[in-house]
């Protein structure tokens, strides 16, 4: 195109700067890491928190704007009486019995019931005003949740509005024990239709050959075939794979090595929310490359970062994937 006007040159210009220039990338996705517990508390909580947070700040995929945290207040325990001895107890069980009776005894003359009620008020406060980052108003302000190694029964302020929240298109995602949140309950508890299943038991951890099931997915398109992993593996009940994408399974159980269809992570869409979970994550060294003490090699933690992170960003609408069953 050919222009005498100055101002039609310099029209042209800033036209093509601005088309050299790439777009602004989209502002990060909000995300609130909630890591209470209720039952069972796995020590790999803060290497969770920390690695979830940098795998957002790394990618710019989303940011993590706060923390649901368990309270650092501290409850005594009323202590326990040791069980009685069988009639048949030799004399190193005897001498063991008397000695854990008079420390207990001790214990229980030192107990300060009045002081234990104020701690736990105290405790219970500070949960309460946690877990009131998962307020009906305060939903509105996130788009994606992540339940990192949760367990027990989350005081909720308001568990139909958290419900809703997903079913309206909040993302949700859970790691490890979030199946083991929310369960044991006649009837079963609404969590566990959402999630997708319910935390049955598990054996000693285990050397597993997790097989890919969807190799287009975001959280396992870096897997190949399978994912070789040391961890703690979990058995499920109320588990319908025809209501779930199916991500990873084992074909055989971890501990007897009998042939069968063990899930280990999926999709699912739940109203026109997206949800993600794995079970993998207990151990500290799936989810650090840089962990001292590890079974796991750096390359399989990293694997798992890209598992997760992968996951994360589907949900939150940031990578396509599919929802649908394999069974339909």
């Amino acid at each position: 195109m050919k222009t005498k006007s100055p101002w039609g040159k310099l029209i042209l210009s800033l036209v093509a700067v601005c088309l050299a220039v790439p777009a602004f990338a989209a502002e990060p996705k909000k995300v609130l890491v909630v890591s209470v517990t209720t039952g069972f508390r796995h020590s790999s909580i803060p290497t969770a928190e920390r690695i979830i947070a940098q795998l957002g700040e790394k990618s710019g995929a989303y940011t993590v704007v706060d923390y649901a945290r368990q309270p650092e207040a501290k409850v005594p325990s009323k202590p326990n009486k040791p069980k009685m001895l069988s009639a048949d107890a030799d004399a190193k069980a005897k001498t063991k019995y008397e000695a854990d009776l008079k420390k207990f005894e001790t214990d229980l003359a030192n107990f300060d019931e009045a002081k234990a009620m104020s701690a736990q008020k105290d405790f219970d406060s500070q949960l309460k005003a946690s877990m009131a980052k998962l307020s009906p108003e305060k939903l509105k302000t996130y788009d994606g949740i992540i339940f990192a190694n949760t367990t027990g029964d989350l005081p909720l302020p308001d568990k139909q509005a958290f419900f809703d929240w997903i079913r309206n298109g909040g993302a949700f995602i859970g790691m490890h024990s979030a199946t083991d949140t929310f369960r044991g309950h006649k009837p079963l508890d609404p969590y566990v239709e959402m999630i997708g299943g319910e935390f049955r038991s598990h054996g000693a951890q285990a050397a597993v050959e997790a097989l890919v099931q969807d190799k287009d997915h975001p959280s396992c398109k870096h897997l190949g075939d399978s994912l070789k992993i040391y961890d703690e593996i979990y058995l499920l009940n109320s588990y319908n794979r025809d209501s779930v994408r199916e991500l990873l399974v084992l074909d055989k159980e971890p501990s007897t090595k009998a042939p069968g269809h063990f899930p280990i992570a999926w999709a699912k869409q739940y109203g026109q929310g997206k949800i993600f979970y794995t079970s993998l994550g207990h151990r500290e060294d799936v989810w650090d490359p840089e962990w001292k003490d590890r079974r796991n090699s750096k390359e399989v933690a990293e694997a798992y970062q890209k598992h997760i992170l992968g996951g994360i960003k589907w949900a939150l609408g940031l990578e396509p994937g599919s929802a649908t069953p394999q069974s339909k």
